[in-house]
């Protein structure tokens, strides 16, 4: 019988060792880790995004700033309608929420985990914890796997490390090309004045803009107590994880908390003030702003308690372009909550994802965040590590 050996007890391993036939393969997980599945057991607030509510691969892979080409064959085969399948037959139900992000119902990941515990249990699948790989080596049709206590023979080795700098290192003395990591999913700090004592206020539908680098997004927009958070802010941060790397966190955000034109709001402005003159600007209610987040701003131009029928012309063009065009200084970065990851890795121009093999290295695959692909938050990282691993595992049990 052939030898199959995983390194990496997270979600790709287990999923691929959950699909593997104990008939066809002897199959060993390595995990460096106590206890498998940690990063999954914390994912989603510890109820585990599992994958996303989109059935169109070509619409999906818009969601990785890092790998969108070559998944699309990828999701042809093994999409999140075949991860509702695949649970479904193992007992677990889940369920779409209003953002179509996807849940076990139990909404545990406890529940994920003992499935993966049970499926592995099921297929005899050995599990080796407190196992960290030292080096790899490779002979003419084995591999030689040696970890800090002990060595292992395979036929066939599957990387599912995640994002692992020593296991980058040791893949690039094997001759892969390793694209240096960088962080991506992050929220920004913010001390600018206007943000002072505003955490918790959300805007539903905001523009930001970095003009240095000529990229925009829009969405819902969260200020923290150590800046701004967010979809709108994570998704920025994933497309321009390298730029923002490069530019070492520090750059001028541009803030549109309405979306709306700046001659628009000036118009907004004028007709208030026509309408309501006695009116003091402090209670002005206009586009739906908190009354914190309203005094801060007139407070941060210096417009102090004035009725409406005494603000100027430059008064009025004051707020209109604060409400659309702020420019807050950012000094840095966040990790977003129990998010982690990372844009970089196994250069995916040295993988063919037909069947998720080496195309340096026969027998040799990859699954998972060790690839340099991500993306965005969502479930949208599970997905890609379920479908490179059946992919996997498919090949395998067809040998």
């Amino acid at each position: 019988m052939k030898k199959l050996i995983i390194i990496g007890g997270g979600a790709s391993g287990f999923f691929l060792a959950s699909n593997i036939h104990h008939s066809k393969w002897k199959t060993i997980i390595l995990e460096q880790a106590k206890k498998p599945l940690q990063k999954l057991k914390i994912s989603g607030g510890g109820r585990c995004n599992i994958t996303h509510a989109c059935f169109s691969p070509n619409k999906l892979v818009k969601y990785y700033p890092r790998g969108s080409k070559e998944l699309v064959s990828v999701f042809n085969y093994f999409q999140p309608s075949d991860t509702f399948e695949w649970f479904l037959q193992k007992g677990v139900n889940l369920k779409i929420e209003n953002d179509n992000r996807v849940f076990p119902e139990s909404n545990s990941s406890q529940t994920i985990i003992d499935t993966f515990i049970q499926q592995t249990k099921k297929e005899n699948i050995e599990i080796h914890y407190n196992s960290s790989v030292i080096t790899i080596k490779k002979f003419k049709d084995k591999f030689e796997v040696i970890t800090t206590d002990s060595s292992y023979y395979a036929d066939t080795l599957v990387i599912a490390t995640g994002s692992s700098m020593k296991m980058w290192k040791i893949l690039n003395q094997l001759g892969h090309t390793i694209i240096p990591p960088v962080p991506s999913l992050f929220t920004f700090i913010c001390n600018d004045p206007l943000l002072h004592n505003l955490q918790g206020i959300s805007f539903p539908e905001a523009e930001i803009h970095i003009s240095s680098i000529k990229i925009k997004e829009f969405g819902p927009l969260l200020i923290t107590h150590w800046g701004l958070s967010g979809p709108a802010i994570l998704k920025l941060s994933s497309w321009s994880a390298r730029e923002l790397y490069k530019m070492n966190y520090k750059f001028i955000l541009r803030v549109n908390w309405i979306s709306d034109t700046f001659d628009n709001a000036r118009e907004e402005l004028i007709r208030e003030k026509e309408k309501h003159p006695k009116k003091s600007v402090y209670t002005l209610k206009i586009y739906n702003l908190t009354q914190r987040f309203w005094n801060n701003l007139l407070e941060n131009l210096h417009i102090h308690d004035k009725n409406l029928a005494d603000l100027s012309k430059k008064d009025i063009n004051k707020i209109a372009e604060s409400l659309t065009n702020t420019q807050l200084q950012i000094s840095g970065k966040n990790i977003h909550k129990d998010e982690f990851v990372t844009a970089g890795g196994v250069d995916l121009k040295e993988v063919d994802f037909r069947t998720m093999q080496s195309k340096l290295i026969p027998n040799l695959f990859f699954a998972g965040e060790v690839l340099n692909i991500d993306a965005l938050t969502g479930g949208f990282n599970f997905q890609a590590c379920w479908s490179e691993a059946y992919i996997i595992s498919q090949l395998l049990n067809s040998i």
